[in-house]
């Protein structure tokens, strides 16, 4: 079953993020083999961390759960809210898969926060942009939440207009880059 969660970042927390850096690694290296794409997300700045972006594959809702809140920043309060979903890999690669590689172009994490019938599901035109693609599912599966994309865009317009504009409640557009321990 496939998971995406994103956990936030409380104001002010920045200097106990990089405190914690190496634990927040540690604890992700358990989880390399599951792991469809990961990253942090920034403010608009480009430097100031505002979310960790985790999509993986694991056995059940439960095993997501602990990931998500047994991960060592949201232990210590580096983070404000979690949003966790089951998630479809409609792409069926991982990150390390995509063609364009970890560092050329602007990655932007696109949220739609869905309401009513189910849209973008399958995958859009401009396919080789998309570093992952899926809908955010309910935890059984059946029900229709919002999508999440990873995308490389020339800019935040271009990256929202990957989602389908007016079946949202709200899309949020986040700057992303690819993460992990630094090579």
């Amino acid at each position: 079953m496939e998971f995406f969660c994103y956990h936030r970042d409380r104001a002010g927390s920045v200097a106990l993020r990089d405190e914690l850096l190496e634990e927040h690694w540690s604890y992700m290296d358990q989880y390399a083999t599951e792991m469809i794409a990961r990253g942090p997300t920034f403010a608009d700045d480009g430097d100031t961390p505002t979310g960790s972006v985790h999509i993986l594959d694991l056995p059940d809702p439960a095993d997501a759960r602990a990931f998500a809140f047994d991960e060592p920043n949201y232990q210590a309060g580096v983070y404000r809210d979690v949003l966790l979903r089951r998630w479809r890999n409609v792409l069926g690669r991982t990150m390390w898969d995509f063609p364009g590689g970890r560092t050329d172009g602007n990655r932007y994490l696109v949220l739609g926060l869905g309401t009513g019938q189910a849209v973008d599901l399958v995958v859009p035109p401009n396919r080789d942009e998309l570093i992952a693609f899926g809908p955010l599912l309910s935890d059984d599966a059946t029900t229709w939440l919002g999508t999440a994309v990873l995308v490389r865009a020339p800019d935040p317009d271009k990256a929202r207009a990957v989602l389908t504009p007016d079946r949202y409640a709200e899309i949020e557009v986040h700057d992303w880059q690819f993460g992990g321990r630094p090579s």
